[in-house]
C-alpha cells in the first residue's frame, strides 16, 4: 500500500506577505543597482580598451565608430542578461505577491542533526524544495526520523516560510 503525502495551497498570512514584499523590494533595488553598474561599465570599458590600444601604438585607436559600436553591443548584452535574470527570478516573486498564496507540503524527516558549534537543530527532509530545515529543540526531541512534518513555501518563487 503506497502512502502519498499531501500538498495544497492556502492564503498567505499578513506577516508572510510582508516578508515577500520586503524581499521583492530589496531584490528590485539590487537589479537597479546592478544594471546601473553594467551601464556605466558599458561606456568605461570601450574607452579603456581604446586607451590600451593607443598606448600599444595602434593607428586610429579612438575610432568613434568602434567605440559606439562596442558601447551599443555591451549595452545590449547587459540589458538582455539583466532582463532575463529579472524575468526568470523576480517575476515568480511578484506572482506570489499578486496571488497571495503559499503551498503547504507534508514531508518526511530523513535524518536529525544537532550542530554543537552553533547550538542549532536540523531535520533533513525528503522535499524537492528544501534539503533541511532548522527546528526548535522541543521539536527536535519530540519528532523522530520517519515522522511527517509540514513545510510552507511561496507557490511560485518557492521561498521557505516555515514548518509545523
Amino acid at each position: 500500500m503506497a502512502f502519498e503525502l499531501q500538498r495544497y495551497t492556502e492564503a498567505l498570512k499578513p506577516d508572510e506577505l510582508n516578508f515577500l514584499l520586503r524581499k521583492e523590494s530589496k531584490e528590485r533595488k539590487m537589479y537597479y543597482k546592478i544594471f546601473s553598474i553594467l551601464m556605466v561599465m558599458s561606456f568605461v570599458l570601450p574607452l579603456a580598451g581604446a586607451w590600451y590600444q593607443a598606448f600599444d601604438g595602434a593607428p586610429n585607436a579612438f575610432s568613434s565608430f568602434r567605440y559606439f559600436g562596442s558601447v551599443i553591443l555591451m549595452l545590449l548584452i547587459s540589458s538582455a542578461a539583466t532582463y532575463g535574470s529579472y524575468y526568470i527570478n523576480h517575476r515568480s516573486l511578484q506572482l506570489d505577491i499578486r496571488e497571495r498564496t503559499k503551498t503547504i507540503d507534508t514531508i518526511r524527516i530523513t535524518k536529525k542533526l544537532y550542530i554543537t558549534a552553533k547550538k542549532t537543530y536540523y531535520f533533513y527532509i525528503d522535499s524537492i524544495i528544501k534539503l533541511n530545515i532548522e527546528v526548535s529543540a522541543n521539536d527536535f526531541e519530540r519528532l523522530k526520523e520517519g515522522d511527517e512534518v509540514s513545510i510552507e513555501y511561496s507557490t511560485h518563487s518557492q521561498q521557505y516560510l516555515g514548518y509545523f
